[in-house]
């Protein structure tokens, strides 16, 4: 069984307080785009908030289950954690929420490169790694999780078995590698829209 786990309880700190997951991008919002390209290759999505509050803003999300961290506070990992804890599946393709072009055929090739390591991580080079876009086996992360000293990715990355993608290797499927692109900033919005455009939260 495949798990997507989408970590949405970011502060949206660098886009203005604005949530990133209801930018508007081609008549979608981000959120709906994610869950929509990814759908046909999982078998369940389990997006990850702060609190219930911010969970019932997706409750118009078919076929999505939203749970709230556990541990609060402590960034991607705090969501990772109660992510995989919820996950069915033996993997988990994890995603960040600002990430609106994802390519299904990206994320299908991450589950079937994984082979016998405990993730597959896109590498731009040595040092510039995707964690927050990669798939992980779900029983080395629980073990990892029990007892972690970092609250970074890094650390974890480099501890357990990880196969590294080289970003090259994916324009087969993605020749413009649209799936890496990264909405940080309202400009960053403005830029891929073309024009002076933001979807604001309901």
């Amino acid at each position: 069984m495949r798990t997507a786990v989408i970590l949405v309880g970011g502060e949206a700190r660098r886009a203005n307080g604005k949530e990133k997951y209801f930018f508007q991008y081609q008549g979608r919002t981000f959120i709906e785009r994610l869950v929509d390209n990814i759908r046909s290759v999982v078998d369940e999505i389990i997006l990850v908030a702060r609190d219930p509050e911010q969970c019932r803003r997706f409750d118009h999300l078919e076929g999505v289950r939203c749970i709230t961290d556990i541990r609060q506070g402590i960034g991607p990992i705090g969501g990772l954690h109660a992510g995989v804890l919820a996950a069915h599946g033996d993997l988990i393709f994890v995603s960040a929420c600002d990430m609106p072009c994802i390519e299904r055929g990206v994320v299908s090739y991450l589950f079937d490169i994984i082979g016998t390591s405990d993730a597959a991580i896109p590498s731009w080079n040595e040092d510039l790694l995707e964690p927050l876009l990669a798939v992980y086996r779900r029983d080395v992360l629980i073990q990892y999780l029990k007892s972690h000293e970092s609250f970074a990715l890094r650390p974890m990355i480099r501890s357990i078995n990880t196969r590294y993608v080289p970003v090259s290797d994916l324009r087969a499927i993605d020749p413009d590698l649209h799936t890496f692109i990264n909405i940080n900033k309202l400009d960053d919005l403005q830029q891929i829209n073309g024009r002076d455009s933001s979807g604001t939260p309901e």
